[in-house]
């Protein structure tokens, strides 16, 4: 089957770099990805996918769907297409969106050989606020088998784990007065937010050390001779599991609370930004990809990266059975978010990779599809990822 998938892969090979080259010429913003979402949804309705757009209630999102004449298990495939501000698509992911797209094609023609389903998402705003985090809080995942993307990098490597986050804001109220002559009948607003800041240095020295807690100040008063009546502070935890970042939460907003209390302000906390979990790889899926990687050409593949930054796929992986795989865009070290890995996105190393893990998603798909006991063992790690032991 592999030669059809290559096959395949060739004859799409053209549309698809077209694809890419046209979003990277055309970046857009979170949600803001008219061009680039309608550009995918137009390839697979070309290719015979039945697409919902404005994918729950989200103008640049969709659902694309096809299945075979037998059913079986659904295969998910994620693409992203949000550019950055002023680097365009210097996390490249014009090419993620075009090899999660091309993936679904591909093995949407194998589907009257071997029946099931393919479902490619486009999931918008991954650089900001995370589509996948609320598509997975709703239910959008529920009936997906296996969800797959792979995002390019420097080399190909693993998928492997990423930390949970939460983005807590906190507000303190008090009360204005001259700050010279009547300081005692103010309440000072910003003492309770920099003691919250000296209360969560205390904290680190007793979290486990691959916890992050990094904050700002977004608001401490408006003059000098006046008592700040308002404070705000924006603090992200991140955990390496949820459970943790849970724990770890509770004591940051008592840190917070504390504080409040001794400088006398009212206290309000909120999210202000979507939370994001874990990334819990399935080792099994993400054995099965590396097989039909190296088979589709790539000798080395290297080992996780660890992560300490967060992603919405990490919410998907806690739904069903997910990987979130790289692969290599240049044989150079390339840093993301630059101009330079936007550069690198566009030329043929990168291209070529993106067939070899195009090639590698599919097959994948075709083995969750076909071999039963592969499907077992992948659900079967799945409803044992939670009792992995937290990292130090």
């Amino acid at each position: 089957m592999i030669e059809q998938v290559k096959a395949y892969i060739e004859d799409l090979k053209a549309e698809l770099i077209a694809l890419s080259e046209f979003i990277y010429k055309n970046p857009e913003l979170g949600y803001q990805e008219f061009k680039s979402a309608q550009a995918h949804v137009e390839l697979l309705k070309k290719h015979g996918f039945a697409v919902e757009e404005g994918y729950m209630g989200m103008a640049t999102a969709f659902r694309a769907e096809k299945s075979g004449d037998k059913p079986g298990p659904t295969v998910a495939f994620l693409a992203e297409y949000d550019a950055l501000p002023d680097i365009g698509h210097g996390c490249g992911h014009n090419i993620l969106g075009t090899t999660s797209t091309g993936a679904g094609i591909v093995l949407s023609k194998l589907l009257p050989q071997i029946g099931g389903r393919v479902v490619v998402i486009g999931t918008p705003a991954e650089e900001t606020s995370g589509a996948k985090a609320p598509m997975a809080e709703q239910g959008v995942f529920d009936d997906i088998d296996v969800a797959m993307m792979v995002h390019p990098a420097d080399k190909h490597a693993r998928s492997g784990r990423s930390l949970a986050l939460e983005a807590i804001q906190f507000t303190y109220k008090g009360r204005t007065a001259h700050a010279a002559s009547a300081p005692e009948k103010g309440v000072n607003a910003l003492d309770a937010c920099i003691n919250t800041f000296n209360n969560i240095n205390a904290l680190r020295e007793h979290i486990k050390s691959s916890a992050r807690i990094h904050g700002i100040i977004v608001e401490g008063g408006k003059a000098a001779n006046i008592v700040p009546e308002l404070a705000i502070a924006q603090f992200y935890v991140r955990a390496t599991t949820k459970a943790y970042r849970a724990e770890l939460v509770e004591k940051v907003k008592n840190c917070a609370r504390g504080a409040s209390l001794a400088a006398g302000t009212e206290l309000e906390i909120t999210n202000y930004e979507t939370s994001y979990d874990d990334l819990a790889t399935n080792e099994t899926l993400m054995d099965g990809y590396a097989k039909h990687l190296k088979a589709m050409g790539v000798e080395k593949l290297h080992e996780s990266r660890k992560s300490f930054g967060s992603v919405d796929m990490g919410n998907v992986s806690h739904v069903c059975p997910a990987i979130h795989p790289y692969f290599a865009i240049s044989a150079e070290p390339l840093v993301g978010h630059t101009r330079e890995f936007a550069a690198a996105s566009k030329t043929p190393f990168a291209y070529d990779s993106m067939v070899k893990a195009i090639g590698a998603l599919a097959l994948t798909g075709v083995d969750v599809i076909r071999d039963q006991d592969f499907l077992a063992q992948i659900k079967e790690e799945f409803q044992n990822k939670d009792t992995i032991e937290d990292e130090e």
